[in-house]
């Protein structure tokens, strides 16, 4: 038995190998992928352009004036005229705010009193028009203290806050992105190997030699499932080797424990990638399961948006995604040294997701197998039927007919 799966395991990693477009395949995309989507899947705000409608003449104005240019947050501060000019530079999304001064700005504040800065949002860029507005408010809020400390007012402070990052000290949001990378681009990989293994069998028609193959369907499962086990670990390898030296991010807990939790993920992929190349019968049908399987999971997972944020029905439905829980377990054990309880907690989810995708796997494929050869069959005795002479029997039953059949062509060879 193990001898026909090392068989099959070679057959298929040779497969891979040689084949110069499934080669490439494998290693450029993920590569360019992980430098790509490290740099520009991010939810950080930066090189900002804001554009300032100031209509006051003041020495108030001028100040807050130059204090939002000189801030390291806006990389380029548009200086409008007219409100014709607000208007158009928000509808063209050539600024995402745009602040508007009043004609009264610095009389109101030589008086002692509150003046009005009007903040124009573009609402198409949600999350990122709140960020800026955040850091708008930080600067006038500074601005507030220095203009009250200039008029002779004292300012108390009688809660000081000191904040802290843990793992992330500098917030770097590479350093958060990265170890996300490593998990999504497994992923990716694990189940483009698998969903197309089968597929191309059939496109090639070598899947009629695995039928008739003394081995089982379980078998070939197997020695399907190890070599994407295989080439995904190591894809996953090389990603955190080029994390660690190329976008410095340190490792900071037990490559035991990921690599273990890494095994069982990669399973619970395997499963699925088998049931959609079992479903399937070319390798584009293939391809576009991999898409339909892979987008709403990774939107799930809670790399992009926090599964708080989601409505409670979808949270459920989080719960039978493998890669939400190895997400956490990714950058808890990439960032803060997971230990074996925290990583176990979240393994043996993954490990009951798996439990359920490799049985589906395998009933699909005997399903398919089972239907692929009555199929067959059932040509092969329509044609030999039409070659007699006199139709048989409809009380016939098929193996009988099967038996004739073997019979005829024994007799017709001899």
């Amino acid at each position: 038995m193990l001898e026909k799966i090392k068989s099959l395991l070679v057959k298929e990693v040779l497969a891979v190998w040689q084949d110069k477009r499934s080669r490439v395949a494998l290693i450029a995309p993920p590569l360019i992928q992980l430098f790509v989507l490290a740099n520009a899947a991010t939810l950080e705000v930066k090189n900002i352009t804001i554009g300032l409608f100031n209509q006051d003449s003041g020495w108030y104005s001028h100040e807050l004036t130059e204090r939002i240019k000189g801030s390291p947050y806006f990389s380029k501060v548009r200086l409008l005229e007219r409100h014709k000019d607000v208007q158009m530079a928000v509808d063209r999304q050539e600024v995402i705010l745009a602040m508007q001064i009043q004609q009264d700005f610095s009389r109101q504040l030589s008086a002692g009193n509150t003046a009005t800065v009007i903040s124009i949002l573009d609402g198409r860029k949600s999350n990122a028009s709140q960020i800026v507005s955040g850091y708008v408010g930080q600067i006038i809020q500074d601005f507030n203290e220095d203009i009250l400390t200039k008029q002779g007012a004292i300012i108390n402070q009688p809660i000081n806050v000191i904040s802290r990052t843990w793992f992330n000290p500098n917030l770097d949001y590479i350093v958060y992105n990265v170890p996300c990378l490593v998990a999504i681009l497994s992923m990716i990989i694990t189940l483009m190997v698998t969903s197309l293994s089968i597929a191309r069998e059939r496109e090639m028609g070598t899947f009629d030699q695995l039928m008739v193959s003394p081995l089982e369907p379980w078998e070939i499962l197997i020695g399907k499932a190890l070599p994407a086990m295989i080439i995904g670990i190591a894809e996953s390898s090389l990603i955190m080797v080029i994390a660690m030296f190329a976008f410095n991010v340190s490792f900071q807990g037990s490559a035991l424990l990921l690599y273990f939790s890494m095994m069982v993920f990669v399973s619970s992929i395997v499963g699925i990638g088998l049931f959609i190349s079992s479903l399937v019968n070319t390798q584009q049908q293939a391809t576009l399961g991999i898409f339909v399987f892979m987008v709403p999971t990774i939107l799930l997972s809670g790399y992009a948006t926090p599964i708080e944020n989601m409505p409670q029905w979808l949270q459920y439905v989080t719960y039978i995604s493998p890669i939400k829980y190895f997400l956490i377990i990714v950058k808890g054990v990439f960032l803060k040294d997971m230990g074996l309880t925290d990583v176990l907690a979240y393994t043996w989810q993954i490990a009951l997701i798996a439990c359920i995708t490799l049985p589906l796997a395998n009933w699909m494929f005997r399903r398919k197998m089972v239907l692929g050869i009555s199929i067959k069959m059932a040509l092969l005795m329509s044609s030999l039927e039409r070659m007699l002479p006199h139709p048989l029997p409809v009380q016939m039953t098929i193996p009988a007919k099967a038996i004739l059949f073997l019979v005829m062509a024994v007799w017709r060879v001899m």
